[in-house]
């Protein structure tokens, strides 16, 4: 027979809308029914908290964490103990939830929380009073209210429910994915994309994923790693399409017909309206890139200004003020990092001229690129785009 599993979802920003708080939720529910819908889960919202019930019991516990940590809208969840509204009841039940934690003389404190007023004890009664029993199970513990080890939490409200910071997980925070409309990330083989495609799932935006490959300068094992990559963030994107360009005509046409110094300028310019060519058929509202201001000469004001310039869209930076150790620290927290850095390099690597243009003139670039004569070049490579799935899974 299966067993169901509760678990308490604690919400952040979602808590700060006014009247439209319901979308959220509501987005934020969509997300992760879809996640785990073999496990069949229902919910249950009261007074900002989510309460999740799905099947599966303790087996399907690890899979449940995967979802919920990959999920952003919500700021943390903890597999919860549901209890009748008696203190015999919630003594017993601390004393097994903390079973196994006080192998050591490890510190503790009880947060309680009275909803239910008509509760025959207030908050700091029910503290107290299992702070108590607790210690005298597990002599080995002791109370530190300013910085325990462990806290146990109590709230009571319609039933007593009852978790431990041991069995607490953390979330992405944010908004639900969704509710910011679509965008289009370009997605290369490095450390700092995939992180602004983690960032700006975060702020509620759909994301699908571009790449541009130009094989044979650029090796089938750099499209698999971007593509690992991709499979990486989808969960947080709550699943994505990875388009992937044949750039090589156009990349071979930039360096044949344009000054070395301007290649990687005018590469990075060609790509982007590429990308805001598939944006348009995909529907989407915006591109994401992962520069960061000043990081490399292609990332200066400057040079900034003139790529935008190719697009009609907005081109969204979330890392722009970020510096490098926050990016990487960031990529570790979300599994990109030891892919990202496998040594297979994309054609910005592979096409860099020795002494790139720092800060272009507009005028100039754009003269430039009209020479090159390459419109027809870029429309054929984004209608030749090979297109692979990854789910949220």
């Amino acid at each position: 027979m299966n067993t169901r599993q509760l678990y308490l979802i604690k919400l952040g920003e979602i808590c700060l809308k006014g009247e439209n708080r319901a979308y959220f939720e509501k987005r934020l529910k969509t997300n992760i029914k879809k996640k785990l819908k073999p496990l069949k889960p229902t919910f249950r919202i009261q007074k900002g908290r989510f309460f999740l019930e799905t099947n599966g019991g303790p087996q399907a516990d690890e899979q449940v964490c995967r979802a919920l940590e990959t999920t952003p809208g919500l700021v943390g969840f903890s597999k919860t103990l549901k209890l009748s509204k008696d203190i015999e009841t919630l003594k017993e039940s601390a004393k097994i939830l903390m079973k196994g934690v006080f192998d050591t003389e490890l510190s503790f404190k009880v947060i309680s929380r009275r909803s239910d007023k008509s509760f025959p004890m207030d908050s700091y009664e029910i503290s107290c009073e299992l702070g108590g029993v607790i210690l005298e199970a597990y002599p080995k513990g002791k109370v530190n209210v300013k910085n325990p080890d462990v806290i146990i939490y109590v709230e009571i409200r319609d039933k007593a429910y009852m978790y431990s910071s041991a069995s607490s997980h953390k979330g992405p925070s944010g908004l639900p994915v969704g509710v910011a409309g679509k965008g289009l990330l370009l997605l290369s083989g490095g450390i700092d994309s995939p992180v602004a495609g983690y960032r700006m799932a975060a702020r509620g935006l759909r994301q699908d994923a571009i790449y541009f490959h130009t094989y044979p300068y650029t090796s089938d094992e750099a499209l698999e790693k971007v593509k690992d990559l991709a499979k990486l963030i989808s969960p947080y994107l709550n699943g994505t399409r990875l388009f992937v360009v044949p750039f090589t005509k156009a990349q071979l046409h930039i360096n044949a017909h344009s000054n070395s110094e301007e290649h990687t300028l005018l590469m990075r310019y060609c790509m982007v309206k590429i990308a805001n060519i598939v944006a348009k058929e995909v529907r989407a509202k915006t591109l994401v890139t992962g520069e960061s201001l000043s990081q490399v000469a292609s990332q200066t004001l400057e040079s900034l200004t003139f790529t935008d310039s190719a697009s009609d869209i907005p081109v969204l930076r979330p890392l722009i003020g970020l510096d490098k150790e926050e990016i990487i620290n960031t990529a570790r927290d979300i599994g990109t990092y030891e892919t990202s850095i496998l040594p297979y390099e994309d054609c910005c690597t592979i096409f860099s001229p020795k002494h790139p243009l720092v800060r272009p003139d507009k005028e100039l670039m754009i003269a430039s690129y009209k020479k090159l004569e390459i419109e027809e070049m870029l429309q054929e490579a984004a209608d030749n785009c090979e297109r692979f799935e990854f789910t949220y899974s």
